[in-house]
């Protein structure tokens, strides 16, 4: 496909000027997850969108300290392509920053700051997007979802998927622009995460047998999570186009305890399944549960207050879209790579996709730099992104 014209975005491996000014603003936004309150972000996407004409939904969440955006431009009702990306960033707290996170900087051909690839890059290019296409005659709508508390588990858009048919109507297509080099994803693995709370009862540790230990519960319950973890491994589904083929566990904290010399009452550990698309967690939570109940079973013979409750945290589905799909196809004819690959990071898509909208992951930057100390995002990365959305924009004319 032919490149960009001369004066049109991404024109010499540097993003209009529009982009840029706009991700400037979204990066001065310190919008961390972990925040007691982040609207304004979102109040500045959906003034700078109603300036432009947009349709605009305002999504608060329910204790008001969180609000997405579902918006279109051009007309009204269903069909027409939907960009989705995610206003907040993670904590930049302990981290070696030589640049200021929250102030955009330009150095060497990068752009640095706190979301850039993580993904108010994108956002920044999508909004530029719907300020363009506000200018346009478009036969079919330009839509957009922005989101908050991505980072702690797909918290905002599980929450707002259920209002976009009465908003903004269902789109024929969403593109979730979590970094992928401008390549077309196609698949991801789905998360569950769950807490394991285990009870059993305090006690001078000179008498440790007449009491039943919390943390030793925990340990029978992490060798029933390895004991899984090695089943899936041998007999479960299987997903070469993934480093890790397989569904797998993973054990991330166990707490319990006081001193060396009481027998811990009670003990608490935080286990996540990340599954393919196609193996859902349910039966693999099943089995653990079963496993679970057997061990207190045999606990309760001898010392009646053990237990072990497993309680859900949070969850999103997995995404397993068409590669030789029309979505695919249209980002590729835009100028995203091919062929489609998969990713191991989760993203928003599966919501989507759930929702009936055939839905892919697309967009600038790489995964390798976000999360970290000195994020940052290549010029020509978001120069390359911002003209792929500008062929998107215009196949809807």
């Amino acid at each position: 496909m032919a490149g960009p014209e001369a004066g049109s975005p991404g024109c010499g491996g540097r993003p209009s000027a529009e982009a840029l000014g706009i991700l400037d603003r979204l990066i001065a936004f310190p919008s961390v997850v972990t925040a007691e309150r982040y609207t304004d972000i979102a109040e500045y996407a959906a003034e700078l969108l109603a300036g432009h004409g947009a349709e605009v939904h305002r999504l608060p969440n329910r204790t008001g300290t969180r609000t997405g955006l579902f918006a279109r431009v051009g007309p009204a009702g269903p069909g027409g392509v939907l960009l989705s990306a995610h206003l907040d960033v993670v904590p930049v707290a302990g981290q070696g920053w030589t640049t200021d996170p929250f102030r955009m900087t330009e150095r060497d051909g990068k752009v640095y700051g706190r979301g850039t690839t993580d993904m108010k890059g994108y956002a920044a290019l999508a909004l530029a997007a719907a300020v363009r296409a506000s200018r346009m005659e478009l036969s079919r709508p330009l839509k957009l979802s922005l989101s908050y508390d991505e980072e702690i588990g797909c918290v905002g858009i599980a929450e707002m998927i259920g209002a976009l048919e009465t908003t903004i109507g269902r789109p024929d297509h969403a593109v979730i622009g979590e970094p992928t080099g401008l390549e077309v994803a196609v698949g991801h693995k789905g998360k569950a995460s769950y807490r394991v709370v285990c009870r059993g009862e305090a006690g001078h540790s000179s008498d440790a047998p007449r009491f039943m230990n919390a943390l030793h519960l925990a340990a029978d319950v992490v060798a029933i999570l390895r004991a899984e973890q090695e089943r899936l491994t041998r007999e479960g589904a299987r997903d070469e186009a993934y480093g890790v083929a397989t569904s797998t566990i993973h054990v991330g904290t166990l707490q319990g305890g006081s001193a060396l010399n009481i027998v811990p009452s009670e003990a608490v550990l935080e286990f996540e399944i990340r599954h393919l698309a196609g193996e859902p967690p349910a039966a693999i939570l099943a089995r653990i549960e079963e496993a679970a109940s057997r061990v207190v079973e045999q606990a309760r013979k001898t010392h009646p207050a053990a237990g072990i409750e497993i309680v859900p945290i949070g969850a999103y589905p997995g995404l397993d879209a068409d590669p030789a799909g029309a979505t695919a196809k249209l980002l590729q004819a835009a100028g995203a790579g091919a062929p489609p690959i998969k990713v191991s990071f989760g993203t928003e898509a599966g919501f989507f996709q759930a929702a009936g909208v055939p839905s892919v992951v697309c967009g600038p930057g790489s995964i390798d730099q976000g999360h970290k100390p000195d994020e940052f995002i290549a010029l020509g990365q978001l120069a390359a992104g911002e003209a792929m959305l500008e062929r998107v924009v215009a196949s809807l004319r």
